[in-house]
């Protein structure tokens, strides 16, 4: 699989997971820095759009803020 097809697909992943909760981008900023400090609400957007590639700790960080298990992250 094509970096660029993962990437868009553990976005796409993690969209589905903030929505299905209810939660914004901005609010999951916000329980991300509860979590471990000051992250950037663009973060988000390109992650969730496939632009970037987060760390394994990023990803850990988002999935502690959703409150999922880090796998439910890339179960797609």
């Amino acid at each position: 699989m094509k970096k660029s097809k993962l990437l868009k697909l553990v976005g796409k992943r993690i969209k589905e997971v903030r929505e299905s909760k209810n939660i914004t981008q901005l609010q999951l900023v916000i329980n991300m820095e509860e979590v471990a400090g000051k992250f950037d609400t663009t973060n988000v957007s390109r992650i969730e759009s496939g632009r970037t590639n987060p760390t394994i700790y990023t990803l850990h960080r988002i999935a502690e803020a959703l409150e999922v298990e880090l796998t439910e992250l890339i179960d797609f």
